[in-house]
């Protein structure tokens, strides 16, 4: 990928043996989005299907030009235009099981994929069709592919109380069995966190757990406020959070783990540089730091090469990755025989990885 700068931060490291080790360790996902995750040939295919509605190209190595954004204003722009491709249940069905195939072949293990099932009910697709077409990839994920996936339901934050409302409603009344969290997405700045409040009480009190972004375009008070207010018990990029020392001292000593995107922020311009993120920042505080892809293939990267960017940044060899692959484990909603799994793997390909 190239920077504004004229930059790459693609091929993260020379160190190719730190590339295998990552493309062969098991993985857990946190923070990575439903139609930020199809692929260009499933978009394509979608914007094939629904041609002449759409200004999304229906060629494949065009979608690289389409998705070169400008700043995160034109990223949701996009964004938006992508999700108006998902017309009907078959849309979702196969968009869901296409990024369960992408994730397999990373040898991601798990993920928490962030849904926003407001965007497509409202466009039309009726809301048990939707919850039906995601849990039946799910369920034919896990049996095909041996991934497991989990949903965040998220409030898109754009679109207003409306939204919030409607998510809400979807989640308790209609929550699919995968669902296990309630997040907020799309833009910061205008969108102020505490309007939020009753929906994300709503979904604690059935026991949902707490995801919002915050503190990706905005400072450190969007961190406070999902904290206090929504109740978060990870933060969404939370890149600003280390403006604020007082911040960085609260999210250490509660664990609360912020799902951090390299590439993302550097895409969005969040951050201007890969070099300027603040990820070290994050480690050296000694915060749970997770590693994530966020919208994949409109980024230009993957989890793989989101492990091997942290690893330049963050000067680490094959244990210090598998480190952080636990740390994303530690702070997934899985089940504690899952996650001991899941690090079992991690811990198996480490001890390996010499003898090989």
């Amino acid at each position: 990928m190239v920077q504004p700068d004229g930059s790459r931060i693609g091929n993260p490291t020379a160190n190719r043996g730190i590339e295998a080790f990552i493309a062969g360790m098991p993985k857990a996902e946190l923070h990575v989005h439903h139609v930020g995750s199809a692929s260009p040939r499933v978009v394509a295919e979608l914007a094939a299907r629904h041609r002449g509605r759409s200004k999304v190209p229906v060629d494949p190595a065009a979608l690289a030009e389409y998705f070169t954004f400008t700043d995160f204003a034109h990223f949701i722009e996009v964004y938006l235009s992508v999700v108006d491709l998902i017309r009907d249940a078959e849309d979702v069905r196969a968009l869901t099981y296409g990024v369960a195939e992408d994730m397999a072949r990373q040898n991601i293990r798990y993920a928490e994929l962030t849904i926003t099932p407001y965007s497509s009910v409202s466009r039309g697709i009726p809301d048990i069709a939707f919850m039906e077409a995601i849990e039946d990839a799910r369920v034919r994920a896990e049996k095909d592919l041996g991934v497991v996936l989990r949903w965040c339901f998220d409030i898109p934050g754009e679109a207003g109380l409306a939204a919030a409302e409607e998510t809400a409603r979807l989640a308790v009344d209609l929550a699919p069995e995968g669902l296990v969290s309630f997040g907020l997405g799309g833009p910061e700045i205008g969108v102020p966190r505490p309007q939020f409040k009753p929906y994300f009480d709503r979904a604690r009190a059935v026991g949902l757990r707490s995801v919002p972004h915050a503190g990706e375009t905005t400072g450190p008070e969007t961190v406070w406020d999902a904290l206090r207010l929504l109740g978060a018990e990870r933060i969404g990029h939370g890149t600003q959070a280390v403006r604020d020392p007082a911040l960085m001292d609260h999210l250490g000593e509660h664990r609360i783990a912020l799902e951090v995107c390299p590439t993302s922020n550097i895409a969005t311009r969040a951050v201007e540089r890969i070099e300027e993120h603040p990820i070290r920042q994050m480690v050296d505080a000694g915060l749970l730091v997770t590693v994530n892809s966020d919208d994949p293939p409109m980024f230009g990267t993957d989890l793989n090469t989101e492990y091997a960017v942290a690893a330049r940044l963050l000067d680490l060899d094959e244990a210090g990755v598998a480190a952080l692959a636990r740390n994303a484990v530690e702070a997934s909603f899985l089940d504690p025989a899952g996650k001991a799994r899941i690090v079992g793997e991690i811990d198996a390909h480490l001890a390996g990885w010499g003898t090989v």
